[in-house]
């Protein structure tokens, strides 16, 4: 939801990755920020109605990001799409910080402006797509991160840990980075952030999504 600036790079990444995308904005005149060649849905409309979000195909989504320019607008569409629809993976842009914190809580992933880029929220979407944080100056070595999937909440961190040989470097909790210690446990929402060899990110995220002891997720 929200055509803007970022709106339009988020839905024409998505496209050329190729994934099926709906952009939702009041204005039918927003859309032309999207690439000549976009081939997805576009929408006119408010982003929170329900009408219109199942217009855009809601009830079949993956993700949800709600990044038009007003706070109010973003959390009731964020809320929509998560309590209704169930959407699996919802952020929201929040300009207030404060505010932001409080919609984690909701189960909501927010990003507050200061803070927010494009690839943010397309890691927020897609958990496992896009992920590399950092790499080393030889390329080989990498910083990613990924949301946990429900499978682990309530988990020790330490299972995680010995289960997948992951070598954590911190978690994301409610936006706050935190250093974990082995009495940490895993909690909604939390995006683990982990160091590997470059090669090794795919196969490190399919670990830890298969859940613990190999559980689905």
């Amino acid at each position: 939801m929200g055509c803007g600036r970022v709106g339009a790079m988020i839905a024409t990444q998505l496209d050329d990755n190729g994934h099926s995308v709906a952009v939702i904005d009041g204005t039918a005149d927003a859309f032309r920020r999207v690439s000549a060649d976009f081939s997805g849905q576009r929408v006119t409309g408010l982003g929170f109605d329900r009408d219109v979000l199942e217009q855009a195909g809601i009830e079949d989504a993956y993700a949800f990001a709600a990044v038009s320019s007003d706070d109010n607008s973003n959390i009731i569409a964020a809320r929509v799409a998560r309590e209704v629809f169930a959407v699996p993976h919802v952020v929201a842009r929040i300009y207030d910080p404060k505010r932001a914190e409080a919609f984690q809580r909701l189960g909501i992933t927010t990003v507050a402006t200061v803070r927010w880029t494009a690839d943010q929220v397309l890691r927020c979407m897609l958990p496992t797509g896009g992920t590399t944080d950092f790499l080393d100056t030889s390329g080989r070595i990498a910083l990613a991160s990924m949301s946990m999937p429900d499978a682990w909440i309530g988990q020790p961190l330490d299972q995680l840990v010995d289960q997948e040989q992951v070598r954590v470097a911190f978690l994301t909790r409610l936006g706050k980075g935190i250093i974990p210690d082995e009495t940490t446990v895993i909690q909604e929402q939390d995006v683990l952030h982990f160091i590997a060899a470059k090669d090794d990110v795919a196969h490190v995220e399919r670990a830890i999504l298969r859940g613990p002891e190999g559980e689905e997720a």
